[in-house]
């Protein structure tokens, strides 16, 4: 065997090429966890800090997917992008800091072709530290994690793939409700304590559900103690994958993901995730609609050069059947109900027929007393009442 042999990678001790100089981790402080109501309003607390803008936030985050869907090549790519800095899913920017990558089905062989894949001839950043072997939770994984982040502590992310590896055995005598919540609050209690963000790798149920939530593995205990979700579906049209997130300091969202097969990363598509989950037909009309709510068939048609208003049509009222615009009853699109409903005619409720706007001129040789004239007084107007 020729150079130097490498060493056995663990997280008690990661080997580096110069003896570093010892320092004792910093002292912190427990966290304060009980206030008065005046005392809770007058403090002041820092904003979340980030390690994917919008994504990922400290605490814990459920990273879940169906198997082989790429959830390990997202994690993976995530965990580079933040310990390399720069930008997250080739379009969000990122912070840099230490990362600790727990890749818990894999070998550093696997490792080492993934990664080469992934940077594409980019040096591969030292703040990453990647590690195929940890004891569970109760086992003494807890202790593990921790250390690695007192020795980092300026950690921004922590990656647990997968979740089943590290949980451990049940609490006797626990439900399954709460030995799920018990499995996921030992990860928060590091995750609060350290500040960083914690993904926890985990898989989805076989039977789909128009809740993303509701796919998650196992019971709502898993769910209830992360501070976030992420669901990594796969989807049709001219996206791979449609990545779901919710949770407590998250916005919830859907982000349309394209993989990349030649390099193995996600990139984020621009506009809403529906505009990339459709064919391509679907999709322009989307536009076509978003950009001219209320637009007809025909509109729609002379703005799609190589699509005839049969098909526009056709594919319009499926696209209403699907919820994915709406329609009127004079057969003009929108959106979605809200820009319908605020750009609809006013109708009166004594008559059913639309209410004239004040900032319509008067028709020519029409008195005031002919345009309000449904009640035949000059003071109609006033009884008008326009639906709220």
């Amino acid at each position: 065997m020729t150079g130097n042999p490498i060493p056995p990678l663990h997280l008690y001790s990661v080997p580096s090429d110069t003896p570093r100089v010892t320092e004792p981790p910093p002292k912190r402080e427990r966290p304060r966890t009980a206030w008065t109501a005046d005392q809770l309003m007058a403090a002041s607390f820092p904003e979340p800090k980030w390690a994917v803008p919008g994504i990922l936030a400290e605490g814990v985050s459920l990273l879940a997917g169906p198997p082989k869907v790429g959830k390990s090549w997202l994690s993976l790519g995530l965990g580079l992008s933040v310990a390399a800095g720069g930008t997250a899913l080739n379009s969000l920017p990122v912070q840099g800091g230490p990362v600790l990558y727990l890749a818990l089905e894999d070998t550093p062989r696997r490792l080492q072709t993934r990664m080469a894949k992934l940077l594409q001839g980019e040096p591969a950043p030292a703040g990453l530290t990647l590690v195929t072997e940890c004891p569970p939770f109760p086992q003494g994984g807890v202790e593990a994690i921790a250390g690695w982040l007192d020795r980092n502590p300026t950690a921004r992310m922590v990656v647990i793939d997968v979740f089943a590896k590290m949980r451990g055995a049940s609490p006797q005598g626990a439900s399954a409700y709460d030995a799920d919540y018990v499995a996921v609050g030992y990860a928060k209690r590091l995750a609060d304590h350290y500040g960083v963000a914690l993904v926890l790798v985990h898989h989805v149920r076989k039977m789909a559900s128009e809740d993303f939530l509701a796919e998650v593995s196992g019971t709502n205990g898993i769910a209830g103690a992360a501070d976030a979700t992420l669901v990594l579906k796969r989807a049709r049209g001219q996206a791979d994958g449609i990545l779901h997130v919710t949770g407590r300091d998250v916005d919830e969202a859907e982000y349309a993901l394209q993989f990349q097969s030649d390099s193995g990363s996600w990139h984020m598509l621009d506009g809403p995730a529906t505009d990339h989950t459709v064919g391509d037909t679907r999709a322009a009309i989307l536009r076509f609609v978003r950009a001219h709510p209320g637009a007809k068939p025909k509109d729609v048609a002379a703005g799609l050069p190589g699509v005839d208003v049969e098909t526009v049509r056709r594919t319009c009222s499926r696209m209403a059947a699907d919820g994915q615009v709406t329609k009127d009853g004079s057969g003009r699109y929108y959106p979605d109900t809200e820009t319908r409903t605020a750009t609809l005619p006013e109708v009166s409720q004594l008559s059913g027929c639309p209410v004239t706007s004040p900032d319509l001129q008067e028709l020519t040789g029409q008195q005031k007393e002919e345009l309000s004239g449904l009640s035949g007084s000059q003071n109609a107007p006033d009884l008008l009442r326009r639906t709220p």
